[in-house]
């Protein structure tokens, strides 16, 4: 299917957050066009502050003028916009659907704080609890895929879908804090199916496009280690 032309879409947002890492990801995967309005991190724009007034965050997806908040909003506002274009994003069983959207706030809660927690520590011992925190997280999420895949290569079965944008935007992230903090998260014997999946997420034409090189993360992870000694920089 050709892309879809669309000038009125544009998402504003910083290329090392993964929060808009997940916006487009599911605009390639619709095969929608859009206008990348890049912000400078640690400001906000006056867009930015216009687009979103109540939380002050990226990512924002802004269609005809119309601003949409929080990642997974919009990731749900493209699947349900764009409904012809490619594959849902949002499987239709209700149980699946439930259980998608269930894990996707289960690891939005739990992951996010250890993981830039692991990349900022200033301790052993802070880093050591924050990877127990992961390593949890991603024992839960193994257990998961092997009910929620059916034996197929995603969470959503045989394409991307809801829960495998929220946990996937963050695979450069989670490479990067192992080669920072030289620590192993994705393990081959004890995530195998974490690992596979990871493997065949990456590979994807519309998600490779959009998660820049660890080798980019890094360096940026470096500065945040620098810059945030007491824990995690603000969630964007």
């Amino acid at each position: 299917m050709a892309a879809i032309e669309n000038s009125e879409v544009k998402l504003l947002g910083v290329w090392v957050s993964p929060f808009v890492i997940r916006v487009g990801i599911a605009l390639n995967l619709k095969e929608v066009q859009y206008e990348f309005l890049e912000e400078q991190f640690g400001t906000k724009s006056e867009l930015l502050l216009k687009s979103n007034p109540v939380y002050k965050k990226i990512p924002v997806l802004i269609h005809h003028g119309k601003p949409i908040s929080e990642s997974m909003i919009i990731v749900q506002y493209i699947d349900d916009i764009w409904a012809q274009s490619a594959s849902a994003l949002m499987p239709t069983d209700t149980y699946d659907k439930a259980m998608h959207r269930f894990w996707t706030a289960y690891f939005d809660d739990k992951f996010y704080n250890s993981l830039f927690g692991l990349v900022t520590t200033a301790t052993e011992e802070t880093k050591v609890e924050a990877v127990e925190q992961i390593m949890t997280v991603l024992l839960h999420l193994e257990e998961a895929f092997a009910k929620m895949s059916k034996g197929k290569p995603f969470f959503g079965g045989d394409t991307i879908k809801y829960l495998d944008i929220a946990v996937g935007s963050f695979l450069g992230w989670m490479r990067a804090a192992e080669e920072i903090m030289c620590v192993k998260l994705l393990d081959d014997a004890r995530l195998p199916l974490l690992c596979a999946w990871a493997e065949n997420f990456c590979n994807n034409e519309a998600v490779r496009t959009v998660i820049p090189e660890t080798a980019k993360f890094v360096e940026f992870g470096k500065i945040l280690q620098a810059k945030f000694k007491s824990g995690p920089p603000p969630a964007k």
